[in-house]
């Protein structure tokens, strides 16, 4: 901390004052050698959580968390990089099937994930689900799978912006997860530290995002694009609806077998739509398609003739995971041990399913953590047997409930968490047909 106090600096921040770019990287530099405990980086995220951190103060932190680590070169690779990051959302396994088919289409994706965040799943966990699957790569082995393959899922390594890697454990805990300026920093010190040129954003909008209002995604976007125009990066941002879960199936091996599915030309329609909506965006900053509807066109195409599918079994065989699971998901990932129906109390049609609900059912199932110490059960889950606009009869499942690990309470917690998740109306409702709210540029 150099001649700077922690706790004049959270004062200062707390009482709505703007660190000096000194301070910050001051800050940001206890926070990543340790010096500075956690009680006062949690502090100091409260304060952020309510005063904010202006542009250029923000430009500032995220370039601190940034330089915390390594910067990994790919300025020498024949193509170009480009990744997408999502904002964080229930069913959210988009980046599975999506690295892939980008990838066989020839745009290199090194792609530095995260952990489930809050009710949210993370892509670390999913990977993680499939035995022998390894998110953690010296940074040698991952630039030599992008040259090798077009793509590599890791998690942050000890080098990789080690700031954000405490700081985003402590803000699951702390309550200060939907923060704009500091969902910000947090996903950009990752995505700038993998050496990419540009950047699609996955913006979640609705119930079960962090940001309910499109106005805060607006402003989030925004916030993203900013600091990757200080860093040289492009970033075009995609503002997605989240008021229901993504597919069929929820929680971190079903995902992987979703995945799957969709990397196999097939899947829920949902699940493919933002698939190849973001894998367009993505070839579009990456000058291989002319348009957004070219976009999509390739990256559908990648899906439907098998070489999507392909590109994600060598991943997951250069990665230590169990190539068998692209033949045979259910003979290869975990299976939960109880099966849990949720019945419906009267017939109708599905007109709502508030994502938050089920993501905080799968966590208290043990799809997610409660605590930065916990395990995640990599079985656990819910598959939704009715979703948007689907017709349901009295005493028909709603969800099945799937658990390992879960307690007797935490079921039947999870049991009516499910249950009220659903709205159920009259058949003349008009489930939504698209995904995609807005475009921005």
């Amino acid at each position: 901390m150099s001649a700077f106090l922690p706790q004049a600096l959270i004062r200062k921040k707390r009482d709505g004052q703007r660190l000096s770019d000194e301070e910050v990287r001051a800050f940001i530099a206890g926070t990543s050698d340790g010096s500075i405990p956690d009680y006062q980086v949690s502090a100091m995220l409260m304060a952020i959580f309510f005063r904010g951190l202006e542009g250029g103060e923000l430009a500032v932190w995220a370039d601190a968390m940034l330089r915390s680590g390594d910067i990994i070169d790919l300025s020498d690779l024949d193509r170009p990089k480009v990744d997408k990051h999502s904002t964080g959302g229930v069913g959210d396994k988009i980046s599975l099937p999506l690295a892939p088919a980008v990838a066989a289409c020839g745009v290199a994706v090194p792609m530095v994930s995260g952990r489930g965040l809050g009710h949210t799943g993370g892509t670390l966990d999913k990977l993680e689900s499939i035995p022998g699957f390894r998110v953690q790569l010296p940074i040698a082995d991952f630039v030599a799978q992008v040259r090798r393959i077009g793509v590599c899922m890791i998690g942050q390594t000890d080098r990789v912006a080690p700031a954000d890697r405490r700081l985003y454990a402590l803000r699951d805990v702390t309550g200060t997860v939907e923060s704009i300026p500091l969902i910000a920093s947090s996903i950009m010190s990752k995505k700038l530290a993998e050496g990419i040129d540009a950047l699609v954003l996955d913006c979640k909008v609705g119930e079960g995002a962090f940001m309910r209002s499109r106005a805060d995604a607006v402003q989030l976007a925004r916030a993203i694009q900013s600091i990757g125009a200080s860093a040289g990066v492009r970033v075009t941002a995609v503002l997605t609806n989240m008021d229901a879960p993504i597919g069929r199936l929820v929680g971190n091996a079903l995902e992987v077998a979703e995945s799957i599915q969709v990397l196999g030309g097939g899947g829920p329609p949902d699940t493919r739509e933002l698939t190849v909506a973001l894998g367009g965006e993505m070839l579009v900053l990456a000058g291989v398609a002319r348009d957004g509807d070219d976009g999509r066109a390739r990256v559908a195409r990648a899906l439907d003739d098998g070489s999507a599918l392909e590109v994600f079994r060598q991943v997951v065989e250069a990665q230590g995971g169990e190539p068998r699971v692209v033949d045979d998901p259910g003979g290869v990932l975990p299976q939960a041990t109880r099966r849990t129906p949720v019945l419906a109390a009267e017939g109708g049609t599905v007109r709502a399913l508030a994502a938050r609900e089920i993501g905080v059912a799968a966590l208290l199932l043990g799809a997610g953590r409660r605590r930065v110490e916990d395990a995640i059960d990599p079985a656990a889950g819910i598959e939704l047997a009715v979703h948007m606009g689907d017709r349901v009869e009295r005493g028909e499942p709603l969800a099945f409930l799937l658990s390992t690990r879960a307690g007797a309470a935490d079921i039947d917690a999870a049991r009516e968490m499910v249950a009220g998740a659903y709205r159920l109306g009259p058949a003349t409702s008009v489930p939504r047909t698209s995904w995609i709210l807005e475009v921005l540029r």
